[in-house]
């Protein structure tokens, strides 16, 4: 299995009631039920507010490499993404549990 972590970071000026950003959570909520291949599929806002904190979270898991390729490529998840570039920035990791 391979876990699959995304930590988004709002633009400067952009808050979580932006439309961008309304649209974009729910974008991602709703992949859990699209992507065959996700295992496991949580991700919301940060309910912290600390300096270094990002504001939303993804928490995933796949079978394997193939797996997630299948997702990240999946349509649905690319609509997503393209969604977020317009108001974040994000970091990732992807490793083996």
């Amino acid at each position: 299995m391979i876990r699959h972590l995304v930590l988004f970071k709002l633009n400067e000026g952009v808050g979580r009631d932006d439309p961008r950003a309304v649209e974009g959570a729910a974008a991602f909520r709703a992949l859990g039920d699209q992507i065959p291949e996700l295992r496991f599929w949580e991700c919301d806002w940060n309910i912290t507010d600390r300096p270094i904190a990002y504001d939303f979270a993804i928490n995933s898991a796949v079978d394997d490499a193939d797996a997630l390729k299948r997702y990240l490529e999946h349509p649905a998840h690319q609509a997503a993404a393209v969604l977020w570039r317009e108001f974040s920035t994000w970091v990732i990791a992807d490793y083996p549990f």
